[in-house]
């Protein structure tokens, strides 16, 4: 374990991160106490944003000085359907748009409670639309975080689904596959997890999902259609109580015949890639850009 690594546990735990997944209901509105809706332009490392608004989203697009691609990154951000998007979010996408000097945009959605997820999803979807009127699907590739990752891996589902052009590959980090939580394996890697816990993260999905049940494919992926995805290259964590349930995802998506690689954070926690100070969390980071990067110079 780096010292980095040490000193984010130290500030989780003085935050009291884990007590607060550890509560039902989930205080969402002290959730939100961290969001960012409205960026500092220090957070773009020089890069020039716009927002638009569209339906109930806001979405940022970020530009960086040199371009060298026509490739669209598009994030959805985590923060269990309820809260977000965090300063970790958009200093991690800022980071990626410059390092791969491709456009960029956050898709800061609608929340639960107030909205459900068919809301939510509706909207990722129409940002997706809106975004193929410019840029060819092949050129976008789509990201997310935990409940961000869990939009996008249901947004191709959809796109499959309605035979539409679905982009060129997708990486979520740390995805909510399985909105229920009931795993038989989370209880033990709960004691694991220095940020989520299964009674705040199940009260969450609760609020989300409205009338439907928490395995319907709308929230819960890994009981949608796993075939004929676009390729995936999914960052997992052994310290993440969503771990057991993306374990089954992968192995879903290899019976159907898809392209899956896996990245193992050893010993880390949910959504290490994003997360600040930790040397592990630039290495997980470098290794999405050279992913981008790679898809860049293929094309």
């Amino acid at each position: 374990m780096s010292l980095g690594y040490s000193l984010v546990k130290l500030v989780l735990k003085l935050k009291g991160e884990k007590k607060t997944w550890s509560q039902d209901p989930i205080d969402y509105i002290k959730k939100r106490k961290q969001d960012v809706h409205v960026p500092n332009r220090r957070l773009f490392l020089g890069s020039s944003y716009e927002t638009k608004e569209h339906l109930q989203s806001k979405i940022t697009y970020i530009t960086p000085k040199n371009i060298k691609t026509d490739i669209l990154l598009m994030y959805c951000h985590g923060g269990a359907f309820v809260y977000g998007p965090t300063q970790e979010n958009w200093k991690a996408l800022a980071k990626i748009a410059k390092e791969t000097e491709a456009r960029a945009c956050m898709i800061d959605y609608p929340k639960a409670p107030e909205h459900t997820i068919d809301v939510i999803t509706d909207n990722v979807y129409q940002a997706y639309i809106e975004a193929t009127k410019v840029y060819n699907a092949s050129k976008i590739i789509l990201l997310g975080d935990s409940a961000g990752g869990s939009l996008i891996l249901t947004l191709a589902q959809r796109l499959q689904r309605e035979q539409k052009n679905t982009p060129n590959c997708l990486i979520p980090i740390s995805p909510l596959v399985d909105a229920s939580v009931t795993n038989a394996k989370i209880p033990e890697v709960d004691v694991k997890d220095i940020i989520l816990s299964l009674k705040g993260v199940r009260s969450a999905n609760t609020m989300c999902a409205g009338s439907l049940s928490l395995k319907d494919p709308l929230i819960s992926p890994l009981y949608g259609e796993c075939s004929n995805l676009p390729p995936i290259h999914l960052f997992m964590a052994t310290d993440d109580i969503l771990t057991p349930d993306q374990e089954l995802f992968v192995e879903k998506v290899k019976q159907n015949k898809g392209e899956i690689d896996v990245i193992v954070g050893k010993g880390m926690p949910h959504v290490w890639p994003i997360l600040p100070i930790m040397p592990e969390a630039k290495v997980g980071l470098q290794k999405i850009i050279t992913i981008i990067n790679s898809v860049i110079n293929d094309k």
